[in-house]
C-alpha cells in the first residue's frame, strides 16, 4: 500500500475513533450514522461480542456511542474495545476505512463477512442480519 494511501486509511481511523456518534439511522437504503457513513456488521461476531481487534478494528473501526446515548428498539450497546459500541439486533457495527465520504459502501462484502443493513432492522430473532 502506498504511504498516502496508509496515511488516509490512518487519519480517517482517527477521525471516526475520536467522534462519538448518536444512535443510527437508515439513510439511502442502508444503515448509517447522523452524517450518512455507511455502517456494516461483521459475520463472525456474536450477538453482543465484537470479534474484530487488533487489526481488524485498525480497517473496521467500531461504531462507537456518545456518552449518555440511549438505545431504543433494535438498536443497543455493548462494551466492547474499551468503549461503548452500537449494535442492531445484537450484532456490533463499525465503519470501513475504504469510504471515504457519506454513502460509500466500499465495505461491502468484503472477505464474503462484512455487510451493510440494506432494509429496516426488525426485532425478530429470524432476521438475517
Amino acid at each position: 500500500m502506498k504511504k498516502s494511501s496508509l496515511f488516509a486509511a490512518f487519519a480517517f481511523s482517527m477521525l471516526v475513533a475520536g467522534a462519538v456518534q448518536a444512535q443510527p439511522v437508515m439513510r439511502d437504503g442502508v444503515l448509517a450514522d447522523a452524517a450518512g457513513r455507511t455502517v456494516y456488521i461483521f459475520d463472525k461476531d456474536e450477538a453482543g461480542k465484537s470479534n474484530c481487534s487488533g487489526g481488524c478494528l485498525a480497517k473496521w473501526p467500531a461504531f462507537v456511542a456518545k456518552p449518555g446515548a440511549a438505545a431504543k428498539g433494535e438498536f443497543g450497546l455493548i462494551d466492547a474495545n474499551g468503549a461503548r459500541q452500537w449494535t442492531v439486533n445484537g450484532k456490533p457495527l463499525y465503519y470501513f476505512v475504504g469510504d471515504s465520504k457519506a454513502g460509500d459502501r466500499n465495505g461491502n462484502g468484503i472477505g464474503g463477512v462484512w455487510h451493510v443493513i440494506s432494509e429496516k432492522p426488525v426485532t425478530t430473532p429470524q432476521a438475517a442480519y
